[in-house]
Order: structure tokens, then C-alpha cells, then sequence
């Protein structure tokens, strides 16, 4: 190694110190949030310090090591390109080799960033359905202030297999949240001012008390196996739960029938299947890797879902082969977790939380995943599945043929983030006959083991959401179907469109529906938004977003008055200012630079398309709503 070299590294090493909080940032941004924020801190702390893979040679006698600050711009380069392989090498819980020392060590404490505010959150499950690879651009660009041709070269070095896609991905995610430089530079995406709260310490005093007893037991058994006739041993002790928990032998297994005779139709009274249910090696392991993932397991989690082992015996719902992978699903009465055992390769867990789950949200689960197509497993009271388009309402299903087990032959995936929404698939269920309440329910992937469930609400006097089956629902769900894509990887429960006004459109424009599409989550917390439907020029012609909510009771049994705005173009080229509220609405006023009033519950008013303007409107009960923003 040259002189110029050892330079290079102790500038290196002076820029890591200098921008430490800084590159620490960036890899917490880009390692996938599948981790947890404790795991992702410490990992961004480990990795950021071994972002020097060089060694220095020794230095001279009397020589003076480069000065912190002293040209540490070309420095700061190869520790910040170090910081992003690393990270990126994170994507597929490959763990990289150079890591192979272990991260920093926290006993007894958890520790994450501070909470932010539901900007934070909405931008926190924005990054957590795009690859590494795009909150990497994102980062470069936002975090560290790169221009396009910058960023690309690092993304490039880096090994990112199409960097113009990842940058075009950041431009998108960058806007659809406002302000996204100012969120990524707040406490919650500061690995480095932190929050510490204790671990389970019920659990850790057990685990202290259980290794207590489990070496008094060793030393007793071997002092009794040396006294005992011929070395028998005696009887040993009684297994704790833990160690019940992953005995094959004690998994619950639900009788095949049982589902006909019980009120609690979930995933309680979904039985075993599979060709493998009875093969006990296969399970011992699924339940042991769960337990104790070894190193380079992958794991996913959904949203806000523990991926802590089996406190006690899980269900078994599924063993057997799918496209070459070994699956094993189980359920312990909160989640799903599915392991996946590819010949040859690591093994994957999938977690996802399904608590609360009822006859159309445990009506099956994703068993099988691959290049553009997916396989469920469905529930034993689902007799029928079929596919639509959700693009094309007019098209009839088509029936889908299932395997004796319960899997069902490929379904195309919906269009991934960046592709063009050209259609929408999902799968039609129909309950068995031998269920009172026998219905058709339309089920969609996104990206979780669970699918959401698709709903329909033409009017709150019409009671809750309905099944989307009519013309009206199937032509509402086609012109807002594309908007899911944002949902992906959140946890989502149930999606329900709520056509809550229509109004007839200046200088004879048509008639114009106003929708809010509601996310709700396993979790708990939902999502708004507010769409506007002109007439259409096709089945499947989109909508505009009039505003938006993230944990919010909007357009809930709990929020049942909304309020929306859109400026709106006229054939003749003159623009309004449009509104409509929900029936509770008795009035709706404009200030700013649009002044206006009606005592109605829409109002349209010339405006320029760049006027400001606060919606308000006046509900019946004297209170007063403000329409939801963009």
C-alpha cells in the first residue's frame, strides 16, 4: 500500500467520525423496515463502523496522521458508497460477508428513534413497500443532497441492477409525501438520538430462572444417573411451555368438520392440510426456525407484527409442497406465519396479524408466491374461487380450478409500484352452501399473507359495507382500483369505497361521484381518501385525488362525515372550485381567495385552478368540518 493510499484511508476514517450521525441516518433509511426500528438501530450503528474494509499499513516513525477535517471530501465518498452496500446488501436478509462481526450489543433495553406525527408514519409505510434500492436514491438525494447523475453513479457501484428505475421510484414515493426532506432529517429516522424502554422482563426473569433450573437439573440428573443401578436415568423433568411449544407432536390440529358446527369461523377452525401434515421432521424444523432463526434466514414481517417465537403449541393449518418449496403454515391464534423451505436454499418466515379475522378475512391466505403469480390456500367454507378484473367490470369471472388440499391454481399478481395499471386481478370467493350466510366476496393481494377484503357502501342508510358484486360497486372498485398499489406491504385488512355525494357539474358537465376509499389495518389505525369521478370516458377511467388522511376515523362507522374539494375544468376551458359533503352536511363556505357559500352539500364556484381556498362545511348538528387535504 502507496502513501496516497494510506492517506486515502485516514481521510476515510476522519470523515466516518465527522459525519458518523449523518451516514448513520442513511443506512437506517435503507435497511429494510422488516427488521424493527431496535434490530435496524443497532444494525446501522454496525454496519456505518465497519464501512473501513482496508487496513492501513503501519505509519512511520514520527509521522502525523491526516487531520480531522483536512480534505475529507474524498474520504467521506468511499465511507458513504461502503454505507450504502452494506445496507442495500440487507434486502434479501442476505447478510453480507464482511459482517460478520456482530452488531452492537444491548442487553435488557430496546431501543428505536423517537415517534413522529402521521406524516412521519404515512412516509414510514411509504418506505416500507419500495425495495432498498429506491429508499437508497431517495436517501442520496434528500439525506445527502445528490444530483440525479451523482446519485446514479453510487446506486451503480453499488450493484443496483437499474438505478433509473430506483430514482424515477424515489421521484414518485418523494411526491406523493409532502415535505419528504424535512421528515427524513426528523427524530423518527434518527438512529442516533434514540429512545430506550426495557424487554419483556417478566419473560427475562423466567429465562434467568428457567437456565437456573435447567444446570440444577443437569447436575441432579447426572449425580442420579451415576447412583441408579446400571446408570439408568430416572424419569426426566416436565417440559416448560416453551419447549411444548415446539414439540410436533402438540400442535393443534382442528377436526375437518369443525368449522360447520362452530359460531367462531376463523382461522381457529381452519384443519391441517397438505401431503406433509403428518411429517414430523419437516414441522420440528418449521417450528425450531421460527424459534431460533438461524443466520441468513429471511424473514418479512407485515406492518407493526411481532415475529417473536410461540409462547405455547401453534395450529397447524398447512404442510405440504408448493411450486418446489416446502410450506408449513401455522397460526397461534394472532398471527399467521408461514414457513417456506426452498431445496437448496435458506428458509423464509412470513409473519402477518390476523386477530379479529372473521368468515371473509380468514377465507384464505397467500400459500405460494412467485414471479407474477400467486396461489392461495383457502378457508374449508369457501366452495367456490373465480378471477376477475377489476379493470374490466363488465367481463364476467372465470372459475379457478382447486387442488383437493385447498390451493389454488396461479393467479396473476396486481401491477407492481412504477408499472403500468392496465389491470387489477382478484380473487372471487362463494362461501359453502352449508353456511347461513352464504356470499360472493372479492379478495385482493398486497403483498401480505392475508388478503384484503374488498367492500362497497353506496349510502350509510344502507347500513355497513356490502360485497362488491352489483354493477354499481364493480364500476366504483374500476376507476379506483390503481390507488391500492399505495397500500402494498401496510397491513391492510379491508378496503371499503363509500360513495358518499354526487353532483351534477357546471355549464351541463354530467353528474360526477365523490368516493372515499378506506384502508383499514389488522393494527388497527386506517387510511382516507377522497376521490372525485367525473363522468368517465371508459370502465376503467381514473379518478382525482381531492385529499387524504392517514390515521384518521374518516370514512369509518366512527367518522361517518366527510367533506372534499377539487378545482374542475369545463369543456368551455373555465375552471371551477368544486365541493360535496357526505348527507350530514347542511352548508359549505370557501374563504381564502375563493369566497362563497351554499347551504347545500356541494357548491361549485368559478376559480382559477391555482386560487387558495379553505373549504369548510356546516353539519346539521352546528358542528363544523373542514375538507380533507391533498
Amino acid at each position: 500500500m502507496d502513501e496516497r493510499t494510506r492517506a486515502e484511508v485516514e481521510r476515510a476514517e476522519a470523515a466516518l467520525v465527522e459525519h458518523y450521525p449523518r451516514l448513520v441516518r442513511l443506512a437506517y433509511l435503507v435497511l429494510p423496515p422488516s427488521m424493527g426500528r431496535h434490530r435496524k438501530v443497532l444494525t446501522a450503528h454496525g454496519l456505518v463502523q465497519r464501512a473501513l474494509p482496508w487496513r492501513a499499513p503501519r505509519r512511520p516513525a514520527g509521522a502525523l496522521p491526516a487531520q480531522r477535517g483536512a480534505d475529507t471530501g474524498a474520504g467521506y465518498d468511499l465511507v458513504r458508497q461502503r454505507t450504502v452496500e452494506l445496507a442495500l446488501a440487507y434486502e434479501e436478509r442476505q447478510r453480507p460477508a464482511v459482517l460478520l462481526p456482530t452488531v452492537p450489543f444491548v442487553w435488557g433495553l430496546r431501543l428505536f428513534p423517537r415517534a413522529g406525527g402521521a406524516d412521519e408514519l404515512a412516509l414510514d409505510q411509504a418506505l416500507s413497500a419500495v425495495p432498498a434500492a429506491v429508499r437508497a436514491a431517495l436517501g442520496l438525494w434528500q439525506l445527502e443532497g445528490l444530483d440525479a447523475d451523482a446519485a446514479r453513479a453510487v446506486l451503480v457501484r453499488a450493484g443496483v441492477a437499474d438505478p433509473d428505475a430506483a430514482q424515477r421510484a424515489a421521484g414518485q414515493l418523494d411526491r406523493r409525501t409532502a415535505g419528504t426532506a424535512a421528515l427524513l432529517n426528523s427524530g423518527e429516522f434518527d438512529p442516533c438520538t434514540v429512545q430506550a424502554r426495557p424487554t419483556d422482563l417478566l419473560r427475562r426473569r423466567q429465562r434467568v430462572r428457567a437456565t437456573a433450573v435447567l444446570a440444577a437439573v443437569l447436575v441432579a440428573g447426572t449425580v442420579a444417573v451415576a447412583a441408579l443401578p446400571g446408570g439408568r436415568p430416572a424419569a426426566g423433568p416436565v417440559p416448560t411451555a416453551a419447549q411444548q411449544a415446539l414439540d410436533p407432536d402438540r400442535l393443534l390440529r382442528t377436526p375437518h368438520e369443525q368449522w360447520a358446527e362452530t359460531s367462531r369461523v376463523d382461522f381457529t377452525a381452519w384443519p391441517p392440510r397438505g401431503r406433509q401434515a403428518g411429517d414430523r421432521q419437516l414441522l420440528a424444523r418449521a417450528l425450531r426456525v421460527w424459534a431460533a432463526p438461524p443466520p441468513g434466514t429471511r424473514i418479512v414481517a407485515a406492518a407493526d407484527t411481532s415475529t417473536r417465537p410461540p409462547a405455547a403449541p401453534p395450529r397447524l393449518l398447512y404442510a405440504g409442497l408448493i411450486d418446489n418449496v416446502m410450506v408449513v403454515v401455522l397460526h397461534d391464534g394472532e398471527r399467521l406465519v408461514r414457513y417456506a423451505e426452498p431445496e437448496g436454499a435458506t428458509p423464509t418466515l412470513h409473519f402477518a396479524r390476523v386477530d379479529a379475522a372473521d368468515l371473509t378475512s380468514a377465507g384464505g391466505l397467500v400459500i405460494g408466491r412467485g414471479n407474477g403469480w400467486l396461489r392461495y390456500l383457502i378457508a374449508p367454507w369457501v366452495s367456490d374461487v373465480a378471477v376477475r378484473d377489476l379493470l374490466a367490470p363488465d367481463a364476467p369471472p372465470h372459475g379457478l380450478h382447486l387442488a383437493p388440499d385447498g390451493v389454488t391454481d396461479r393467479i396473476p399478481l396486481p401491477p407492481a409500484d412504477g408499472a403500468p395499471c392496465g389491470h387489477w386481478p382478484v380473487a372471487e370467493f362463494r362461501s359453502s352452501p352449508r353456511i347461513d350466510d352464504r356470499r360472493s366476496f372479492l379478495v385482493t393481494d398486497l403483498g401480505d399473507l392475508a388478503p384484503a377484503h374488498l367492500t362497497y357502501l353506496a349510502s350509510p342508510t344502507a347500513g355497513g359495507p356490502g360485497e362488491v358484486t352489483g354493477a354499481p360497486a364493480l364500476h366504483s372498485w374500476a376507476r379506483t382500483a390503481c390507488t391500492l398499489r399505495s397500500l402494498r406491504g401496510t397491513g391492510v385488512r379491508a378496503v371499503n369505497n363509500w360513495a358518499y355525494a354526487q353532483q351534477d357539474l357546471p355549464e351541463g358537465g354530467g353528474t360526477a361521484t365523490w368516493v372515499c376509499n378506506r384502508a383499514d389495518t389488522w393494527r388497527g389505525p386506517g387510511r382516507a381518501v377522497v376521490q372525485f369521478l367525473p363522468p368517465a370516458t371508459g370502465p376503467a377511467d381514473p379518478g382525482r385525488t381531492a385529499g387524504r388522511a392517514v390515521g384518521t376515523a374518516a370514512c369509518s362507522p366512527f367518522g361517518r362525515h366527510v367533506l372534499g374539494d377539487v378545482h374542475w375544468q369545463a369543456k368551455s376551458g373555465k375552471w371551477y372550485l368544486l365541493a360535496a359533503g357526505s348527507s350530514e352536511v347542511a352548508g359549505i363556505d370557501v374563504t381564502g381567495g375563493v369566497r362563497a357559500g351554499a347551504a347545500a352539500t356541494t357548491l361549485a364556484v368559478p376559480a382559477g385552478p391555482q386560487a387558495p381556498a379553505r373549504v369548510a362545511g356546516r353539519l346539521r348538528d352546528g358542528r363544523s368540518l373542514l375538507a380533507l387535504r391533498p
